[in-house]
C-alpha cells in the first residue's frame, strides 16, 4: 500500500472521528438545553418551524445574555406587600374577573421588573424569564394573552379563573413564597386557601360574570 493511500485512509478516519465527536457534542448540547428549558425548548423549536439548529441557537443566545442576570430576592416586607396586592386581585375577581386578570398581569410584569428582569412591556422580559423560570412561562404568556385580548374573543369566567390560578404559581416563585405553594382557591389571602370565607369567595367567583 502506497504512502499516499495510507495518508488518505488516515485523513478519512480522522474526519469520521471528528464527525462522531461533533455529533456527540451537538446531541449533548441539545439534551442540556432541553433539560434546562423544558417546555420552552419545544415551543422555541415550533417557533422556528421545526428547525432545531436555529432554535438551539436562539436558546443559547438567551443563556449567554441572561444567564448571569442578577435577580434580587425580595425582602420580608416586599413579600408581604406582594401577597397583599395579590389578595386584592383575588378579591377583585369576585366583582370583575376581567379586570382582576388584567391587574394580575400588570402585577406580574411589575414584580418581575422589580426583581431585576427587563421591562414587562417587551419580549426581552420573556426571553430573560425563560432562562430563569422556563417551567412557569406558559402561565405568564397565557395571562398576558388573555389580559391583552390576543385571540380577539371574550373568555368565560371559568377560563379567567383558571388563568389566574395558574398565574399564581408563577407569582409565588417571583414573590419568594415557598416553591411548593399552590394557588388553590381564588379569594385566599396570603397564599392560605382553606378558610370558609375563601371557599365562599371562590363559589362566588365561579358564578361571576366578566
Amino acid at each position: 500500500m502506497s504512502s499516499g493511500v495510507v495518508i488518505i485512509l488516515i485523513a478519512v478516519v480522522v474526519i469520521v472521528v471528528l464527525a462522531v465527536v461533533i455529533g456527540m457534542f451537538v446531541a449533548r448540547r441539545g439534551q442540556g438545553l432541553r433539560s434546562r428549558f423544558g417546555p420552552e425548548y419545544e415551543r422555541t423549536v415550533a417557533e422556528h418551524h421545526g428547525d432545531v439548529k436555529a432554535a438551539e441557537k436562539d436558546l443559547d443566545e438567551r443563556v449567554r445574555r441572561y444567564g448571569s442576570l442578577k435577580v434580587d430576592p425580595p425582602s420580608a416586607a416586599e413579600r408581604s406587600r406582594y401577597a397583599a396586592e395579590w389578595a386584592r386581585v383575588q378579591e377583585e375577581f369576585v366583582e370583575s374577573p376581567t379586570r382582576a386578570v388584567a391587574e394580575a398581569e400588570a402585577l406580574l410584569g411589575r414584580l418581575a421588573h422589580e426583581r431585576g428582569f427587563p421591562s414587562g412591556s417587551s419580549e426581552e422580559q420573556l426571553a430573560a424569564l425563560s432562562v430563569h423560570h422556563p417551567q412557569h412561562l406558559d402561565s405568564y404568556r397565557r395571562i398576558r394573552g388573555v389580559a391583552q385580548g390576543a385571540d380577539g374573543r371574550r373568555p368565560s369566567t371559568e377560563e379567567l379563573r383558571e388563568t389566574l390560578v395558574q398565574a399564581h404559581e408563577f407569582f409565588a416563585v417571583l414573590a419568594g413564597e415557598r416553591r411548593g405553594d399552590k394557588a388553590g382557591r381564588l379569594g385566599a389571602r396570603g397564599g392560605r386557601h382553606t378558610s370558609t370565607n375563601a371557599t365562599h369567595r371562590d363559589d362566588i367567583a365561579r358564578g361571576s360574570q366578566s
